[in-house]
């Protein structure tokens, strides 16, 4: 407890020198907490954003055309024959459900008002494969899409924005000139996977091949799995279906001209760019740390040359090796541990910050990460003051009573 009081007062008496040599842990733990609330907060909106896609679900995309080894453009390999043959149990018994995507951005219109949107084509099944429900009127059918209507379902904001709170359902909107008539409005939703349902409007996929994009293949398909543990049954069923359909042989070698990401496979993806991301932000925050942990060592290495002469006498009164060592590693610790709170602070405010300024970057701060901040704050301190406290502790207290 004296030995506690003394290195207190030690501090004290060089109140702005220590302060200073807090800097360096404020900026090292300050960029340790945004780092880590950065990292974690991505992380849980992507994992949000998959699971939003549901454990089941299987997305198939064309290959990417190479020449010369160097990419020149996306295979159009997938059609929506694909999607109808996939979704049949007589050829795929473990695939519930097969949805063609095609989609492109439009301006929408109705009269003077217009709204930038998404427009997606897929059929019937897409709803039910996303547990996306319907607010007014009702979803694509099978009909609508089979005769390629005009007609489109309108995502909550933009039913809002054309036509705020009144009736949307038979109206008729323009999509690049094209009249479209209005037979639903879906929920609101917010984030299906990484595209926002809200500002996207969905037509039959041939009505969107036909008269918006002018193509016959599809950019993606999804299916869903008839359960969670039939993943992978399904995904060789998609796998075996597709190369038979486009005439892909084993034994002569050819590459698929699609590709199969199921949530598992997406899911180990993340893992390994979020782990590159720890790498990069963490040795950024630790070089932090070593510099803050260099300027403690400077500072406790002048404390003791200028209190040689204080420490003297403590020796020569009594005080033992431990009692010199362990109270400028205690004046150490106080220094990283001010420093850290300091710190803390700083990485919080940094972090909501950025939330409020960028408006798309999410964080979240776990408890553990304010804890192991501290904990690092702490152990670069006590590291950093091991020698000076050392070097304190062997003086000659006869050469430290002469000291001027």
């Amino acid at each position: 407890m004296v030995t506690a009081f003394m290195a207190l007062r030690g501090l004290r008496s060089n109140l702005l020198r220590s302060l200073l040599a807090t800097l360096g842990v404020i900026i090292g733990v300050g960029a340790v907490v945004a780092a880590m609330s950065i990292l974690e907060g991505t992380q849980k909106d992507i994992v949000e954003r998959f699971e939003s896609l549901g454990s089941e679900t299987i997305t198939i995309y064309p290959a990417i055309a190479k020449a010369g080894g160097r990419s020149i453009g996306i295979v159009e390999s997938l059609s929506v024959e694909d999607a109808d043959w996939l979704s049949d149990p007589r050829h795929c018994p473990s695939i519930a459900a097969a949805a063609p995507e095609v989609s492109t951005g439009q301006i929408i219109k109705y009269f003077s008002r217009n709204a930038e949107v998404t427009v997606l084509g897929t059929n019937e099944a897409y709803a039910d494969m996303y547990s996306y429900r319907v607010q007014q009127g009702h979803f694509l059918g099978r009909d609508d899409v089979v005769s390629d209507q005009k007609v489109v379902v309108l995502g909550h904001q933009v039913a809002r924005e054309l036509f705020g709170n009144s009736p949307v359902v038979m109206r008729t909107v323009r999509i690049k000139a094209v009249p479209f008539r209005v037979i639903g409005v879906m929920e609101k939703k917010g984030n299906i996977g990484f595209r926002n349902v809200d500002s996207q409007v969905i037509m039959p996929i041939t009505t969107a091949m036909s008269r918006l994009l002018g193509i016959k293949y599809v950019h993606a398909i999804s299916v869903q799995a008839a359960g969670p543990k039939l993943v992978d049954q399904a995904t060789s069923e998609i796998k075996r279906e597709l190369r038979r359909r486009h005439d892909i042989r084993f034994r002569s070698g050819q590459e698929d001209d699609f590709h199969i990401f199921s949530q598992e496979e997406q899911r180990r993806q993340l893992r390994e760019v979020t782990t590159i991301f720890q790498i990069v932000l963490y040795s950024i925050a630790g070089i932090s740390l070593v510099v803050g942990g260099i300027g403690i060592m400077n500072i406790m290495l002048v404390s003791v040359t200028e209190r040689t002469r204080e420490i003297g006498v403590r020796m020569a009164v009594g005080a033992q090796r431990w009692d010199i060592l362990r109270q400028f590693l205690i004046e150490a610790g106080i220094i990283s541990l001010l420093g850290g709170g300091f710190g803390v602070g700083v990485g919080l405010a940094m972090t909501n910050l950025l939330e409020e300024t960028t408006r798309v970057l999410e964080t979240y701060t776990p408890p553990r990460a304010i804890a192991w901040a501290l904990s690092m704050a702490i152990l670069t301190g006590v590291l950093s003051g091991l020698y000076p406290a050392y070097k304190a502790s062997r003086l000659d207290p006869v050469e430290a009573l002469r000291y001027e």
